[in-house]
């Protein structure tokens, strides 16, 4: 299963943190105490090794003893002040306050007790460090979707149970399917769940607005077929995240037809508005002419409208070209 990027990070975090207090400490060890294999701890000191604080020079980077990482013995000879207790002024304190008690009341914590756990631990000890500046923060998340389901689906994926979902399709069509739930995660405030759907024999992303009702069921969820969502997780945060961009990207906005509200489901938008008939109009911010022309040729029938104009005009160019080369001579095999 592939390793997600902010799971190294702990772990990377925590071999410094573990080796500043405990000193020299077996290869082994490490392996046995963070649950990786001996190879991926290696592997682990040699990203440490190139990183450090700004300036990047030989003196600015954490250091071990080559010499002890030889012998299959990591010593930790300087850790950069990463060890070093975090001071916070107030509006940073107060800042952070809100952030974890928006933290503690997201899905993806909700359904995981020992993120529950930690989070809330996190936010006690700041809140009661903080004094009376914290007890102004007043945090209220406003999720879509009904209650139930969310409760439904967070217990489910705490107990690693199966899941029955009465849902809307992005055709608008309302079915019933069996799911082994895999993970939730959040993108621009809306929820989807990650999940393996049992009627399509495959990984399928499913928002919880679009939930109509989530019932637990009386089995547990299969452990393989989690496992294989787990795996490509990250294939899922990037379509969710696909069309994001920086400041410098061009505003577009598309019309289209109902059966394309998937892509409104899957895209980071700025806006949408809907219209008659089941139509709507969503904005996105765009950087890469591309990836937007791939994205309306391949949902052409349901496209409706799209400005700026010169945007419609590049995208009916380059189907013209690519109808085009159906028109060509084939060269006789020789």
């Amino acid at each position: 299963m592939a390793e997600r990027a902010d799971d190294r990070l702990v772990r990377l975090l925590g071999l410094v943190a573990f080796l500043d207090g405990h000193g020299p400490v077996p290869v082994a060890e490490l392996a046995a105490r963070f649950g990786v294999s001996e190879k991926q701890i290696r592997d682990d000191v040699d990203q440490l090794w190139v990183t450090g604080t700004p300036g990047y020079w030989p003196d600015d980077l954490i250091d071990f003893d080559a010499d002890a990482v030889e012998r299959g013995v990591v010593h930790l000879t300087e850790s950069r002040g990463l060890t070093r207790p975090l001071r916070l002024g107030t509006r940073e304190a107060v800042a952070l306050v809100a952030a974890l008690r928006a933290l503690a009341e997201s899905p993806p914590v909700q359904a995981d007790p020992e993120r529950t756990t930690l989070v809330r631990s996190a936010l006690d000890k700041l809140t009661t460090a903080t004094g009376e500046a914290a007890s102004a923060v007043d945090v209220r998340i406003a999720h879509d979707g009904d209650p139930q389901v969310f409760q439904a689906v967070t217990t489910a994926l705490a107990a690693r149970r199966a899941l029955r979902l009465r849902y809307v399709t992005a055709s608008d069509v309302v079915g019933e399917r069996d799911v082994d739930p895999a993970r939730l995660l959040t993108q621009d405030g809306a929820a989807y769940l990650l999940a393996w759907c049992r009627r399509a024999h495959g990984r399928r992303t499913f928002r919880l607005d679009r939930v109509l009702a989530a019932t637990v069921l009386d089995e547990p969820a299969d452990a393989e077929k989690v496992a294989l969502v787990e795996s490509d997780v990250d294939v899922d945060v990037g379509l969710l995240a696909a069309s994001a961009a920086g400041s410098e990207a061009a505003t577009v906005t598309v019309t289209l037809a109902s059966p394309a509200r998937w892509l409104a489901e899957q895209l980071t938008t700025e806006a949408v508005t809907e219209l008659a008939d089941g139509a709507f109009a969503m904005r996105l911010r765009v950087s890469n002419p591309a990836w937007l022309r791939g994205v309306l040729l391949a949902a052409a029938p349901y496209v409706l409208d799209v400005d700026p104009a010169e945007v419609a005009a590049d995208v009916a160019a380059s189907a013209r070209a690519a109808l085009a080369g159906y028109d060509e001579p084939v060269a006789p095999a020789s």
